[in-house]
């Protein structure tokens, strides 16, 4: 899903080390309750609809696992990169992991996104 390596391009750019300062000042987007579709937006490019069609249709579990990773690593001090990926697969997954910050150096979290292709039919539907 190209569209996904471009839009995630973008929101690695909000969440890395130049711009990290201003996307954590709007980290009320991200707390308890709040959807991701509106606040992970693609940076007003054309793939905003397909990007936002794409997390309106992540199931609860996911959209929430996200959601809370991304208000975690905005909540600290100073906030937390987050690399953002995505690989094909067969269902909905998503795992996170964490490179703790060190004396020498700041950690950061990946987050990857795994899903079928927007246009594949899963077997069940």
């Amino acid at each position: 899903m190209p569209v996904m390596q471009t839009v995630l391009n973008e929101l690695n750019g909000r969440f890395g080390r130049d711009q990290i300062g201003a996307t954590a000042a709007k980290k009320a987007m991200y707390a308890p309750g709040q959807k991701l579709t509106g606040a992970l937006a693609a940076g007003g490019t054309p793939l905003e609809p397909a990007f936002q069609a794409y997390l309106a249709q992540l199931p609860g579990a996911i959209h929430e696992t996200v959601r809370s990773v991304i208000h975690h690593a905005l909540s600290t001090e100073p906030p937390t990169q987050i690399t953002f990926a995505w690989a094909p697969g067969y269902d909905y997954e998503v795992t996170v992991w964490q490179a703790p910050d060190t004396a020498r150096t700041k950690g950061g979290i990946t987050l990857l996104l795994k899903s079928r292709y927007p246009d594949d039919k899963h077997p069940l539907s």
